[in-house]
């Protein structure tokens, strides 16, 4: 396996001599942020030797490396889900590609349906911890890639950026809710009776993504960022049919206050000491 993860790093090498320190996977509808960067340089992620292509809508699978304010970035334009029928450690490959790379903070970022009912679709959440609803966990079985066999995930996602973020969100008059992520399998959304469950197990926003690349990373010794956009009310609570189009549509529209959000977050704490 490490001879594979070898392989998709010299690819990649060939391409860029780029060293970021900082990386950014983004959700669906959110890969506009890596368009922003400044003097890209773009991989399909297709080319790259034993990585998973992604096959949804929404996500372009691309490798930007990249600045933002001389701030060297790698971002992850399409992430590969779970419900593709990929592994799940095939899911958080990216995590080990990054980890090689040298990347030490991670701001993961989804599209997610509103379980708690004081959110609103087109919110911004920053993420405080996360519920396993996949019950898949990509540390099972051998360590391939080495590292903990029982990392410790009491601080998946580094609280000690959370009041800085928010800090950040106040100064751009950017409403950021906080909450619990719960991520399940997909591809189906949720019933009403399973999102009633979600709320009462203290998930505040679900979704079908994310979960296997934090756990992977804080493996690794990554810092995790997380940011949600409420794109939908989960079933139950809005009395609408979901659909992927309504996901997408509702992340074009806040795709400014995004950009605003994620750029604050690089300028202040993605410069190296």
């Amino acid at each position: 396996m490490m001879i594979k993860l070898k392989e998709s790093l010299e690819y990649i090498r060939s391409k860029t001599d780029s060293k970021p320190n900082l990386g950014i996977i983004l959700g669906s509808g959110l890969g506009i942020f890596a368009d922003k960067l400044d003097a890209p340089q773009k991989i399909s992620s297709s080319e790259i030797p034993h990585y998973p292509k992604s096959t949804v809508e929404g996500h372009a699978g691309n490798f930007v490396f990249g600045n933002w304010k001389n701030i060297p970035v790698l971002a992850i334009q399409g992430r590969t889900h779970y419900y593709e029928g990929y592994s799940i450690d095939k899911v958080s490959y990216v995590v080990r590609i990054m980890a090689k790379m040298g990347i030490e903070i991670l701001i993961v970022t989804n599209a997610s349906g509103g379980v708690n009912p004081k959110f609103a679709p087109g919110d911004l959440m920053l993420i405080t911890d996360q519920i396993n609803g996949m019950f898949r966990n990509p540390l099972i079985g051998p360590l391939k890639y080495g590292g903990d066999r029982f990392p410790d995930m009491s601080d998946a996602y580094a609280s000690e950026y959370f009041k800085i973020i928010e800090n950040i969100a106040h100064k751009k008059q950017i409403h950021l809710q906080r909450g619990t992520l719960y991520v399940s399998t997909g591809p189906t959304y949720e019933t009403a009776a399973e999102v009633k469950m979600i709320r009462k197990l203290g998930g505040d926003a679900a979704s079908m993504s994310t979960v296997p690349e934090v756990i992977t990373a804080n493996q690794a010794g990554i810092k995790v960022i997380g940011i949600s956009c409420i794109t939908n009310l989960a079933t139950g609570i809005s009395s609408a049919p979901l659909s992927h189009s309504e996901v997408t549509e509702t992340a074009d529209k806040v795709r400014e206050k995004f950009i605003q959000l994620v750029s604050g977050i690089i300028e202040k704490i993605g410069k190296k000491d």
